[in-house]
């Protein structure tokens, strides 16, 4: 269960930043993830709420955006969602893809509320 470790990571992250900024109320913290992570969304969210009990995080909502896996035909430049796996240009039936999207791993906003 990698998910554990990446939320261990998260709670890190987000409570160093806390500290250097001096954010008092968070309220919650958002992420991106890329479908091709294969991250179980609902495995972090559990890691996640079972690490910030007893923190100062307590009670802060993880909010995850999941980002569809895309790329890029170096043949036609065509942009397009990949979809099942299927590695071929929908326009012009290119397998020279560039994958531009679906690998992120990103903490994208910590929402802080009214102290």
């Amino acid at each position: 269960m990698h998910e554990l470790a990446i939320a261990n990571s998260i709670v890190d992250t987000v409570l160093d930043e806390a500290a250097r900024r001096n954010l008092k109320a968070i309220t919650a913290v958002g992420l991106r993830v890329g479908d091709l992570t294969d991250i179980v969304p609902e495995a972090l969210e559990f890691g996640f709420s079972a690490i910030i009990s007893n923190t100062p995080l307590q009670g802060v909502r993880l909010e995850i955006e999941r980002v569809p896996l895309g790329g890029t035909c170096r043949a036609c430049s065509e942009s397009f969602d990949i979809k099942e796996m299927v590695f071929a240009c929908p326009r012009c039936g290119s397998g020279k893809i560039k994958i531009d999207r679906g690998e992120e791993l990103d903490i994208a906003y910590i929402e802080v509320g009214d102290d």
